[in-house]
């Protein structure tokens, strides 16, 4: 049993992808099912595309290239607006990508010349969040620089809140771009079929039904792999949290002291640590660390555990108060948010083992 060990359990994301798409297909919204939050894990991928999702998307060309070397049929949308440096890989295994520089598009129109294939994209605005996108002002010029592409389709509109900003999606800005797909339409004068209006942090404005009717796109990871909607801060209650389940060996079990002795300088971080005199209280260090994981957005299965800090290699936990008996070579189990999921499954120090 190799440890530290992220354990995914495929049912229970099964069961938040058949839960959103039973809520979204009710609207007629497409879920693009975002597989970058467990950096494409292939069983998580197979898992929504056996459920109906059409469309997986992901930040990195290397993730879809690895996607669809293992069969995974799907159209592929790349999320991250593509490099300059990346174009060739983004015509080769992507379908449809996000953009925002007119640059970026014309490049694409080329290389999908040269290569004899049609590119989708989705044109990107800034409804305030200040991440990517177009702005407002920008339509003229941008329909002018579009107007005469050949193997570049533009398929639709979109925008993304929340993720810099913290910009909450609200009908309002939902409107906006309803608007802008107008404008777009008629500047070109051709008909753009996707609205894509955000991710899971969208989801509350159906649960209110105050999605307007026109959008019918929404990019969803983080509701179907953890439950959670980081913007909204909330626990969906309708969708299951225990997908994900991190366990950590312990290296060392032994009580001591809860402020260090001795001269306080920076920690390994460079950050001055500050510490509570609580008495002598029995501590477990496990091996999993910074390097690994975001350690404070992890939270122990067991309540009475406490998190104390971590280095790069080290997590230190006090497991004074609980009523399980802990053993060296044991291991303490977590639940995780979205920023910890991103981390544990890009680092190739832990392992990964999936369950039916």
């Amino acid at each position: 049993m190799k440890f530290p060990k992220l354990r995914v359990f495929l049912s229970k994301i099964e069961y938040n992808v058949r839960k959103l798409q039973g809520i979204c297909g009710r609207e007629k919204i497409e879920i693009v099912g975002v597989t970058k939050g467990c950096s494409a894990i292939t069983e998580v991928a197979k898992i929504m595309v056996k459920n109906g999702i059409k469309i997986l998307g992901d930040s990195r060309v290397e993730n879809i290239k690895r996607l669809r070397k293992n069969k995974i049929a799907a159209e592929y949308m790349l999320l991250r607006i593509p490099m300059l440096s990346e174009l060739q890989g983004v015509i080769d295994y992507c379908d449809i990508s996000l953009n925002s520089e007119i640059e970026t598009i014309l490049a694409l129109e080329e290389i999908s010349k040269k290569s004899n294939k049609i590119h989708k994209i989705i044109v990107m605005f800034d409804l305030g969040d200040l991440r990517e996108g177009f702005l407002l002002e920008d339509i003229d010029g941008i329909s002018r620089n579009m107007y005469n592409l050949k193997k570049i389709k533009i398929i639709g509109v979109g925008t993304n809140l929340g993720c810099y900003g913290g910009v909450l999606y609200t009908p309002e800005k939902m409107g906006k771009l309803i608007d802008i797909r107008r404008q777009l339409e008629s500047r070109l004068n051709q008909e753009i079929t996707i609205i894509s209006g955000g991710s899971t942090a969208s989801l509350s404005l159906i649960e209110k039904n105050a999605m307007p009717q026109e959008i019918n796109q929404l990019r969803i990871g983080e509701a179907i792999l953890l439950g959670q909607d980081v913007t909204g801060n909330r626990k969906i209650p309708y969708l299951l949290k225990d997908t994900f389940i991190l366990q950590a060996e312990i290296i060392e079990k032994k009580s001591k002291g809860t402020v260090p002795q001795g001269i306080i300088g920076r920690d390994a971080f460079g950050n001055i640590p500050q510490f509570i005199d609580k008495g002598v209280r029995e501590r477990s260090i496990l091996a999993i660390g910074k390097q690994d994981c975001q350690i404070d957005n992890l939270e122990p299965l067991d309540k009475r555990v406490k998190i104390l800090g971590a280095s790069s290699d080290h997590l230190i936990v006090d497991t004074e108060d609980t009523r399980k008996n802990y053993r060296l070579g044991g291991f303490i189990e977590f639940q995780m948010g979205y920023s910890a999921l991103l981390s544990l499954t890009t680092s190739r120090y832990v392992n990964i083992e999936t369950v039916d």
